[in-house]
């Protein structure tokens, strides 16, 4: 399987995935705000996306993909592997249930411990346990998700997992259509279609392993070998994974005692910081477990380490121009894709700085999406926990030293800083361990590619100064701003890195053609 073509089948479908998206966050900015109804939903949204993010992408992958992978290509083939598969399955589902019935009945108390702030005030607190109750649902349907997106993934089949967060997208937008006054309504009818977006994307991802030959039926719940191995993996990495989405509660917990807006312009800087991460890193951290996995099981830890470097250097190919044009031109982007209706001039410029400092932490963030899978292919989850509880120490103590003197800028500070500090941490450990290192040839690739988005910078900062009267134009004027400012920038960038040699262009001829990615 090539690495490239892994992540344009990746990259190209969770970018279709982040259009939708994006359509709905300028509609829902639209409709309803930086009002007290928007902060109620995403404050009930980030609950059960948290938890998407912990096992859709993180912990359940992470344990569930190499031992499926260990089966799939040992002596027992698919059979093993599905019944190792049905094996999790039986444990899992109960579990889930369990879990979802807990939170419900304990959703004051949980909701208080997040969002206290809005403790002050009963009726906007009352209203996001209602709704966080309707969402909550949604984490047992998108953990199912993940074990059968973990099995079309091992399969070498990304394309189905990489789509199925559009229909998400679509209920939540369907939403936004059918009930747009603004309100309460608009809030209830959100946290409805998340909740069917979930279904949605159950039924398509069983399915689609259906018809790659693992139907999974129902087993009686046991402890079975299979599913002890997979609980000593993936517990560790839960709590790793774990640690780090507790950190983004806290987040939440600071926005909610800053005045009220504060986690609406949280969650539109983060959807545009959450494009070319998701689109970059969680592509990359998808494509290369199997392969790292697949190495490590072969006893060539040569050639799983020339995976993560090759993954290093598409993502810093493509992440760096993205996080340097996302703080150049993050208050124009920010104006032409969110402000109007509800949303003010003065909201889009909040939002927009936010994103600028936020964005300053995205090398790094994508770096350890690409980093941990050299832990979590060997079996090893307990080290990305210590650095994710270091993390958590930080990101508390700062908070507590910032928010008071920056506001929401001072959170913002505080996400980037912990994402490089986390980054930092990992690279070191595997570096040592003699697994992992970014070679000297890896060094002169990135640096090259740093000059190349620098000389970007330069137009992006002039053309800024030329079209300034349009930022705060008509809508019309506003996007054509921002196409011609994103335009020019990739008509900078990507030249001059080919020119100079800041990437493989073999590589790239593969990425950009995204052929259909053939299981090896």
């Amino acid at each position: 399987m090539n690495l490239s073509k892994a992540i344009g089948t990746i990259g190209g479908l969770t970018m279709v995935s982040r259009v939708f998206g994006f359509l709905r966050e300028m509609l829902m900015s639209r409709i309803m705000g930086a009002s007290g109804a928007a902060d109620a939903f995403l404050v009930a949204f980030r609950l059960p996306n948290t938890f998407r993010r912990l096992f859709g992408e993180g912990a359940f992958s992470a344990g569930f993909v190499p031992l499926f992978s260990q089966r799939l290509h040992g002596s027992g083939g698919i059979q093993d592997a599905k019944k190792f598969s049905e094996e999790v399955l039986a444990v899992f589902l109960p579990t889930l249930f369990l879990f979802t019935l807990v939170f419900e009945l304990a959703m004051p108390l949980f909701v208080w411990a997040i969002a206290s702030g809005y403790a002050d005030e009963p009726a906007k607190f009352d209203f996001t346990v209602f709704l966080t109750r309707i969402t909550f649902p949604y984490l047992l349907l998108i953990s199912l998700v993940s074990l059968f997106s973990g099995v079309l993934n091992s399969l070498t089949k990304f394309a189905t997992a990489a789509f199925a967060p559009a229909l998400l997208n679509i209920a939540m937008l369907g939403a936004l259509l059918i009930v747009p006054d603004g309100g309460a309504r608009t809030a209830t009818a959100l946290a409805i279609g998340v909740t069917v977006g979930g279904f949605l994307q159950l039924a398509l991802l069983w399915n689609s392993a259906r018809k790659a030959g693992v139907s999974l039926r129902l087993r009686r719940p046991r402890i079975t070998p299979g599913v002890k191995q997979f609980f000593v993996v993936v517990i560790p990495a839960t709590l790793g994974a774990g640690v780090y989405q507790i950190s983004q509660f806290i987040d939440t917990f600071f926005a909610t005692r800053l005045p009220e807006g504060s986690m609406s312009y949280l969650n539109y800087s983060d959807r545009l910081n959450q494009l070319p991460l998701s689109v970059i890193g969680t592509a990359l951290g998808t494509a290369i477990l199997p392969q790292i996995s697949r190495f490590i099981a072969k006893g060539d830890p040569g050639e799983a380490a020339k995976v993560q470097g090759k993954a290093v250097e598409l993502s810093m190919l493509l992440c760096l121009p993205a996080a340097l044009a996302l703080g150049v031109a993050a208050v124009p982007l920010v104006s032409a894709l969110f402000q109007g209706g509800r949303f003010t001039a003065e909201d889009a410029y909040i939002t927009g700085n936010v994103l600028a400092i936020i964005v300053a932490g995205l090398p790094a963030y994508v770096m350890v999406k690409v980093i941990t899978p050299g832990f979590y292919a060997r079996e090893d989850t307990k080290t990305p926990v210590k650095t994710a509880v270091i993390v958590l120490v930080a990101n508390v103590a700062l908070n507590f030293a910032l928010i008071p003197f920056f506001g929401i800028y001072g959170l913002a500070f505080v996400i980037a800083f912990c994402s490089w500090l986390n980054c930092l941490m990992l690279y070191v450990i595997l570096s040592r361990r003699g697994h992992f290192r970014i070679e000297g040839w890896l060094w002169g690739r990135i640096a090259r590619q740093l000059f190349a988005g620098l000389l970007m910078v330069g137009v992006l900062v002039a053309l800024r100064y030329v079209f300034a009267g349009w930022f705060s134009g008509s809508v019309i004027e506003r996007m054509i701003a921002v196409v011609t400012i994103v335009g020019a920038g990739v008509a900078v960038y990507f030249p001059v890195a080919w020119f100079i040699g800041a990437m493989d262009k073999e590589d790239l001829y593969l990425l950009l053609r995204r052929k259909r990615v053939q299981p090896s």
